[in-house]
């Protein structure tokens, strides 16, 4: 291992000690109580702040969502702070947003920000965690909120993200740098991802610390989180704490074993599924087709989706918060965290 990897090891490890063993009295005896890495990170996650992120994506003041609307704009620009907030760099400039025309006389934003995973120039590359954030909008008259599809994944997006910088913040750092974005166009045939990828091929993306040029063969795996909030699809009827995890590449199974062991390992213990309810053609098709991994898929990148599958409250007008299960919508988030650290 060199030195300089060791050397922020024995830093991370001191920085856990120092900052998480907690000194109690206790039958009068002090008594030291240990805090593990899978803790500090869970406590980065909690019910109310994905509530209070799905209520304001949901508000009528968003419009739900609709690419090129006031309301989209102004997400476009909580997402933008919310990723300086967290402390995500840009990758085109001083901007996070990056516009492109849908095709039909709209203009989309896909808001684009990395987090390094060491303070060391990175040569292992990059991990994209995705999800898109349009929505339906308003139809003749009436609000599309569009809570699970797919307010849901960007909440599930933030989590991730605050288990990462909790981490890190005690010290931890990664081989690879994570990119997160937030894809406009989903519902104009996927043309926020399809921008994304035009900006990749096109040297548009560059690392602002390194000054490199992002491209295809930096890229080591993208994830898409595309509703991930409802229980009303379990893959048991006795069991609404499920997760499906599609993906249909060589070393597929390798990708699920790690979920597997995770789920195991940090006691979240959902119900597991790796193929579309059992059926090949829709696995093949919601892979491979309709959702934001297409493009990554058809260009060779490896990619996966995490979704609770399609319920019939998605593009309704009831598809609400409170129909929405944030108690397992927050496990979810715990697990898919712990299977992308595996790949940092």
């Amino acid at each position: 291992m060199p030195l300089r990897l060791k050397t922020e090891k024995k830093i991370h490890i001191a920085a856990i000690l120092l900052a998480f063993c907690v000194s109690v009295a206790a039958s009068g005896q002090g008594r030291v109580v240990y805090v593990t890495e899978a803790e500090i990170a869970a406590k980065a996650v909690t019910e109310q702040k994905l509530q209070s992120q799905l209520e304001f994506l949901t508000d009528s003041l968003c419009e739900g969502r609709a690419t090129g609307s006031a309301g989209a704009n102004a997400v476009t620009f909580w997402l933008a702070g919310r990723f300086r907030s967290l402390g995500f760099r840009p990758m085109a400039g001083d901007s996070y947003i990056r516009h492109f025309e849908t095709g039909d006389g709209r203009t989309g934003r896909n808001v684009i920000g990395v987090l390094r995973g060491s303070d060391q120039p990175s040569q292992a590359g990059y991990v994209i965690v995705a999800a898109s954030y349009d929505g339906l909008g308003i139809l003749e008259g009436n609000l599309y909120p569009g809570a699970d599809s797919n307010a849901s994944g960007i909440a599930a997006l933030f989590g991730v993200a605050d288990m990462v910088k909790s981490l890190q913040r005690t010290g931890k750092r990664y081989a690879r740098n994570l990119i997160f974005v937030a894809l406009d166009g989903k519902n104009l045939s996927l043309s926020g991802s399809q921008a994304l990828w035009e900006d990749i091929e096109a040297g548009r993306l560059t690392d602002p610390v390194t000054g490199r040029v992002l491209t295809k063969d930096r890229i080591a795996l993208f994830v898409n989180l595309d509703q991930l909030g409802s229980t009303l699809s379990p893959l048991h009827e006795d069991r609404p704490d499920y997760l499906l995890m599609i993906n249909g590449r060589t070393g597929a199974a390798a990708f699920d074993a790690t979920l597997d062991n995770c789920n195991t390992r940090n006691g979240i213990g959902l119900d597991l599924g790796y193929d579309y309810y059992g059926s090949k053609d829709f696995t093949r098709l919601f892979y491979s087709r309709v959702s934001d991994q297409r493009v990554f898929v058809e260009n060779d990148v490896p990619a996966v989706m995490f979704t609770s599958g399609i319920t019939m409250n998605n593009n309704k007008v009831h598809d609400t918060v409170q129909t929405l299960d944030l108690g397992v919508l927050k496990r979810r988030i715990q697990l898919i965290f712990h299977w992308v650290e595996r790949h940092l």
